[in-house]
């Protein structure tokens, strides 16, 4: 029985959150990506983690949170329009605990 996962690098590409897999592997790199599975939030450092559907990914992009949870992996980078099948918007957790500026 194989288990569908890919990776977060190519995921993100492919959910088109990056324009390009080398951009998408920066911001896992730089530690701009969380990974909640089976209930384990974790951050990712490696863009060569798996994501599965059903994951929910957080990521700032741009000074901007974005909450997701994987719908699907995808086959390859296709239009905006079936990039958006791969994922569902979810809230991102409560930022009680913001840096004061």
């Amino acid at each position: 029985m194989s288990v569908e996962s890919c990776r977060i690098d190519v995921w993100l590409w492919r959910a088109r959150f990056a324009k390009t897999r080398s951009l998408a592997a920066v911001m896992v790199e730089k530690g701009a990506v969380r990974l909640t599975h089976n209930g384990a939030q974790t951050r990712l450092d490696k863009p060569s983690r798996s994501v599965h559907p059903g994951d929910e990914v957080l990521f700032v992009q741009n000074g901007r949170v974005t909450a997701v949870r994987v719908l699907g992996l995808g086959e390859r980078r296709g239009a905006a329009q079936q990039a958006r099948l791969l994922y569902e918007a979810s809230h991102p957790p409560a930022q009680d605990d913001r840096p004061t500026p």
